[in-house]
């Protein structure tokens, strides 16, 4: 086999079909690449790792640009990463895949590729949760159903800790101002949370008895089909706080929950969380995790 043929011919096919106006361009992009890596691959194995220099030099001198050293061997790693188990998703680029290129394990690997088939999002937001290490602030026990292919649950998808923005560099944290730190931009609390949260309310009124208490952020959840109340706190877990967003809980169970919707989920959201009240907490649609400012 002509290997050097085989790649330039990849190539020149590549460029003509981006010409073509349909939605197959970035799938037969992610091909060719792939397609280049495995010659590549072949070619070493038969010739030397010096054979990569060698393509590079003859393809610059008859196709241009774009073909340097450094980018053949991102085309072989490439092939080689979805040879190890990495899956071609359909919303991705190429931009997409050389972010992938860094990392060194493969659930890692494929839990952000599902990240970007799901939300499709953008080369730089993928870059921006990478380097937020989102998947490392997953549960070991979330992580082993994603492997498995076990669906997760709402609250297997809460970051531990989440990070909260602190875009007006507030240094005195109290709950009302944790609050507005996270109203200011809630889009990002609601994205650490996990998948398909809407806003409700902030402050939101419940009437119990004679009193009234303010839950501190009411959401939705579409996907899970459920509201999510959010507490707030700026000490260590107690087990009072339990008891407190319970009552809450329960409330928006009784009084808003719909008969087709499933129940309520509370989510604390503490300076640091403690194992052993959550351990002992009968109510497994309560979690806590820590926060951190950044």
């Amino acid at each position: 086999m002509n290997y050097y043929e085989e790649i330039k011919n990849e190539f020149i096919n590549n460029e003509i079909n981006k010409k073509v106006k349909n939605y197959l361009i970035n799938r037969k992009d992610l091909e060719t690449r792939y397609n280049v890596g495995k010659l590549l691959t072949e070619a070493g194995k038969k010739y030397g790792e010096g054979i990569i220099n060698e393509y590079s030099k003859k393809l610059t001198l008859e196709l241009g640009k774009g073909y340097n050293v450094t980018n053949l061997k991102r085309y072989r790693q490439f092939y080689l990463l979805i040879q190890k188990g990495a899956r071609i998703g359909h919303q991705l680029s190429w931009s997409h895949y050389r972010e992938l290129l860094s990392l060194d394990n493969i659930d890692k690997i494929n839990y952000y590729i599902e990240l970007c088939d799901s939300q499709i999002i953008t080369r730089d937001e993928l870059k921006k949760r990478i380097k937020s290490q989102e998947y490392e602030r997953l549960s070991e026990s979330t992580k082993t159903k994603l492997i498995s292919n076990e669906q997760p649950l709402l609250l297997d998808l809460v970051k531990n800790p989440i990070l909260i923005k602190n875009t007006n560099k507030y240094t005195e944290i109290s709950e009302k101002v944790l609050q507005q730190i996270i109203l200011d931009d809630i889009k990002n609390f609601m994205q650490e949370l996990g998948t398909g949260f809407c806003f409700i309310s902030n402050e939101y009124p419940i009437k119990i008895g004679n009193n009234y208490n303010y839950i501190d952020l009411l959401l939705f959840n579409i996907e899970f089909n459920c509201y999510v109340v959010v507490e707030l706190k700026v000490t260590k877990l107690k087990k009072e706080h339990i008891g407190q967003i319970e009552v809450y809980m329960n409330y928006i169970d009784r009084n808003l929950k719909r008969e087709n919707q499933d129940k309520t989920i509370g989510i604390i959201v503490c300076k640091k969380d403690n194992e052993y009240i959550i351990e002992y907490c009968s109510d497994k649609r309560i979690i806590a995790r820590n926060y951190e400012l950044v």
